[in-house]
């Protein structure tokens, strides 16, 4: 689906859906004689959405009438909202009809450049749906939408086409998401990223099996031993500034499956798992973000892609492991697997690829769902001043963030007892102990941890957000870059 601004009045509207912008108390004065009749019977009470058809110069003529609320109160996350209901509804009530194309003409649209901007995001992603495998019926067939043309001043050109950037990376993590875990594992993960990298012009190498072995990533081997699909590290690189050293690392939590290994999950706790390499999907869809707008900054991002399988090689139990920081690790759950592949991979960004800061994104522990469920992503941090940089890059993006504290009683429940650390702090404040886990690994670069576990996938479409993946934060992690 494509999308543009236009500040030209159509002619003809009768082969084309056409949206109306209404705020309350408005008066709506368009090209249409009746419409004004036909707006006063209308609330255009914040996200409620109406189609009317009129008679115009002997044709049908197709109204969605589109209540935007309070014109003080509209904020650019409402609109967001408000955009992805609205094109769920399109594509809903305009299923079988017929028409000359699959266009959307927005008109009326007395909002500001960066309000088109959110609301052009909102539109995109609610177009969004995940169906690739389903055998389709023409009878019950959903109308796609080619085009979205909002008349408005060419200013907002800008703002929506970032709007196209962000909407089309985030749909590419939410695709890599999606995908069961036959299609995307270690090797196809890596290859799709190489893919990603040719296209939208960054670079990427991806490390195998014995490189993994002699960088001394022995936390992050350890993880995929179980697996017949072999481990792969994929670095990703985008200098858009080369004369600056500053660098902005991002890591991606990449378990393509988890079963929890020999402390084995229940089969309705499996069910999604193929969802755990959200974090390493966010990454990779903020790299195209970056690098397809060219942001003057530099950006490294890494994931240690593999498998938490079951078989007689994986790691059990009461073993004590290695890391590549040469701190040992006492495994009382090979189900808290992620933090020990962040480990390594944290640990090596920061001391191989000298980036001057860090953030971390993985779909970690249920406690971040018992703690914000859905609504919010806890965080972590060592530093108050990088934290206050993401909050404003959340804040841009409507994906909402919460910091945790950092107490050192939290750090000293990942101390070990046989050795440095243990993989796990017991059963409270398990969201906050699994960032302090990954803390041990990161020196003094400042660094934040993001626990996507609740916020990474959406149990039903709503808004701009469609059932399963919701590719959240790749559009944070490119405010943060941008910023």
């Amino acid at each position: 689906m494509h999308i543009k601004c236009s500040k030209e009045i159509l002619k003809s509207l009768d082969d084309a859906i056409t949206v109306v912008t209404v705020f309350e108390d408005e008066n709506v004065s368009t090209m249409f004689d009746k419409l004004n009749i036909v707006s006063k019977n209308f609330s255009a009470k914040e996200n409620n959405i109406e189609i009317v058809t009129l008679l115009e110069n002997d044709n049908l003529v197709d109204l969605c009438l589109v209540g935007l609320g309070k014109k003080e109160s509209l904020d650019k996350e409402k609109l967001r909202i408000i955009g992805g209901n609205l094109c769920k509804k399109i594509k809903g009530v305009f299923r079988n009809k017929v028409c000359k194309n699959n266009d959307i003409n927005i008109i009326n649209v007395n909002l500001d450049i960066e309000q088109i901007g959110a609301f052009s995001e909102g539109i995109l992603l609610g177009n969004y749906k995940f169906d690739k495998y389903k055998t389709k019926s023409e009878a019950f067939e959903e109308r796609e939408i080619d085009n979205i043309i909002i008349f408005t001043e060419k200013e907002a050109e800008y703002e929506i086409e970032k709007a196209k950037i962000l909407s089309n990376s985030t749909i590419i993590a939410r695709d890599l998401v999606n995908e069961p875990s036959n299609i995307i594992y270690p090797k196809t993960l890596a290859i799709e990223a190489v893919r990603l990298g040719a296209e939208y012009g960054f670079n990427v190498e991806i490390y195998e099996e014995e490189k993994i072995k002699a960088l001394g990533m022995e936390a992050f081997f350890a993880v995929s031993r179980g697996s017949v699909n072999k481990p792969r590290f994929i670095v990703m690189r985008y200098f858009g500034d080369e004369e600056n050293t500053d660098i902005l690392g991002l890591v991606g939590k990449g378990l393509t499956y988890d079963t929890g290994g020999y402390s084995l999950k229940s089969n309705a706790s499996m069910l999604d798992m193929k969802t755990d390499m959200a974090g390493a999907a966010s990454v990779i869809g903020a790299m195209c973000a970056i690098s397809h707008s060219k942001l003057k900054k530099n950006v490294i991002a890494v994931v240690a892609a593999c498998e938490n399988a079951l078989s007689g090689g994986s790691y059990k139990p009461g073993d004590i492991i290695n890391s590549m920081a040469r701190k040992t690790i006492e495994v009382l759950n090979t189900d808290a697997e992620g933090r020990l592949t962040l480990a390594d991979a944290i640990y090596y960004i920061i001391n191989n690829e000298k980036v001057t800061k860090v953030v971390d994104v993985a779909t970690l522990t249920g406690a971040a769902l018992t703690l914000l469920g859905n609504v919010a992503t806890p965080v972590v941090t060592n530093n108050e001043d990088f934290y206050c940089e993401l909050e404003k890059a959340s804040t841009l993006s409507g994906e909402r963030v919460w910091k945790m504290p950092l107490y050192d009683e939290f750090k000293n429940m990942v101390k070990g007892e046989e050795a440095d650390l243990k993989n796990t702090g017991g059963k409270n404040a398990g969201c906050i102990t699994a960032g302090a886990f990954i803390g041990e690994f990161v020196g003094s670069t400042p660094w934040i941890h993001m626990d996507i576990a609740g916020t990474s996938t959406s149990s039903k479409s709503k808004g701009y957000k469609s059932k399963g993946a919701t590719g959240e934060p790749v559009r944070t992690l490119y405010y943060l870059a941008e910023i």
